[in-house]
């Protein structure tokens, strides 16, 4: 059996998986074609992703079939694909947008609990842009926008492939000289602070959002006034703190309608629900009179959901007259309101006045820091012996649930998975234990978690045993 990680290329019919394939591995292997479900059979290939070699599957494209069909038979070979692969690519056309097809394959693939990274292939014209948006709501991640026919952004397609693998690009040698073990790792430190960092101001309409969105970019940008709803789509600007560049984005205020019932349908009709899943950042902006009420948790659970870091901004600071009581009382209630995102930052501001400034971008860019942040394997494996010895797993049918190893395949958020005999009969009490303890362990406050059990060995096990 190969000891290289597998990769398995999967989506619907005709999103150019076959194509993205021979891109990958420098071949023709795979037959293209605009006529759907070409491909019927998984097809291996190597690929270099920046000095790593890596094994591609190729395989038939998802879509509904009657049992025992041909179409059945090929959704079983991409399943059996998924569930050996260490980590999936799921494709998607972004000419075309989201479909419910995709949104049905892409609960498939989250389920399987494996590493995924989002790919928004056709993205070379205009027409892709809102495709590529829309791709946020699959609950994946931010996608990779790629033209494989073109062999555009496979650059970045292959560090965000390395990165949910925890691997680092190979850095080649100069003059024989070795490469110093950290200076991957900077080099992606570096990638990264030379991006604007993205925050969405959310919140209730009349919180305050454009005017805070003023203040921090240092002049008029935003309409703003006492008349709720003045602001109507997403709007971004760019700004300089302290040497980073940002990106916020100021939304519509996201209220509540009496006639629908649906969370996801009470947010949909704002273009804010846009700008939250496009953000790495998300700050909720809340009156320091009013804080949290039913629509600011409502927003709270949307962006943990997500996935998001989280910021709690407290607005119109200077009209409270025994501010460190407020403080207090407020940060109970966000704790005890917001309890799926423990330490979420509280920050007193005022928009108007221009107050607290510095302290709002210095808590953001703290959360976008845990939210990328990554565990090395061996101190999550002392951590997870030291934590079964303090609280050991229940029985289940007379017999003990072990949990054997547990590693971190991917960031943003913080997302792990434990090697577990019996993973369905867990409790969830447990897994909550497991998880909080995780969380205070490592430091990871305010950002969510994103805890995965899986049943089966510790996969590096047996590899160990045989050197």
């Amino acid at each position: 059996m190969s000891t290289q990680p597998t990769i398995a290329i999967v989506g619907r019919p005709n999103v150019g998986k076959s194509t993205l394939f021979n891109r990958l591995t420098h071949t023709r292997a795979a037959l293209v074609s605009d006529l759907p479900g070409l491909t019927r059979d998984r097809r291996d290939g190597e690929a270099d992703f920046e000095g790593h070699l890596l094994r591609v599957t190729d395989t038939a494209g998802l879509e509904e079939s009657s049992k025992g069909s041909i179409a059945d038979r090929m959704r079983q070979q991409t399943l059996a694909a998924i569930e050996a692969a260490d980590l999936v690519l799921f494709v998607i056309d972004a000419r075309e947008g989201v479909t419910p097809a995709d949104e049905g394959f892409g609960r498939i693939v989250r389920q399987s609990g494996k590493p995924v990274v989002l790919v928004a292939n056709k993205s070379e014209a205009r027409a892709s842009e809102a495709g590529y948006y829309e791709a946020f709501k699959l609950g994946l991640g931010e996608p990779v926008a790629i033209s494989a026919e073109h062999g555009v952004g496979l650059g970045e397609l292959m560090i965000d492939v390395l990165n949910a693998l925890g691997l680092k690009p190979v850095v080649k040698k100069k003059s024989g000289e070795e490469p110093h073990p950290d200076q991957a790792a900077s080099e992606d430190e570096e990638a990264r602070a030379a991006r604007p960092l993205r925050v969405a101001i959310v919140g209730r309409p009349n919180a305050g959002k454009s005017t805070l969105v003023n203040a921090l970019l240092g002049e008029e940008r935003m309409i703003t006034g006492p008349e709720p709803g003045l602001t109507r789509d997403s709007i971004s600007s760019d700004f300089t703190w302290k040497g980073r560049t940002v990106r916020l984005f100021d939304t519509a205020g996201l209220r509540r309608k009496a006639r629908i019932t649906e969370l996801a349908e009470k947010l949909s009709a704002s273009d804010a629900v846009r700008a939250i899943r496009f953000a790495e950042v998300v700050v909720l902006l809340v009156d320091a009179e009013r804080p949290l009420e039913h629509q600011d948790l409502t927003i709270g659970d949307m962006v943990t959901t997500e996935g998001r870091a989280f910021v709690v901004a407290v607005n119109k600071w200077d009209l409270v007259e025994n501010k460190q009581k407020r403080l207090k009382e407020i940060r109970e209630l966000v704790d005890n309101s917001l309890a799926q995102v423990p330490g979420v930052a509280v920050v007193p501001v005022s928009a108007l006045g221009e107050s607290g400034l510095d302290k709002l971008m210095t808590a953001i860019f703290k959360a976008a820091e845990i939210w990328n942040r990554r565990v090395s394997t061996a101190d999550l494996n002392r951590w997870l012996g030291e934590a079964l010895a303090r609280h050991a797993p229940p029985a289940a049918a007379g017999r003990r649930i072990k949990i054997r190893y547990i590693t971190q395949p991917s960031t943003r958020p913080p997302t792990f998975v434990a090697f577990c005999s019996k993973p369905e009969n867990l409790p969830k009490s447990y897994l909550k234990y497991l998880t909080n303890s995780l969380r205070a362990a490592f430091s990871l406050p305010g950002v969510p978690i994103r805890f995965n059990l899986r049943k089966g060995e510790n996969p590096y096990e047996k590899s160990g045993r045989g050197r």
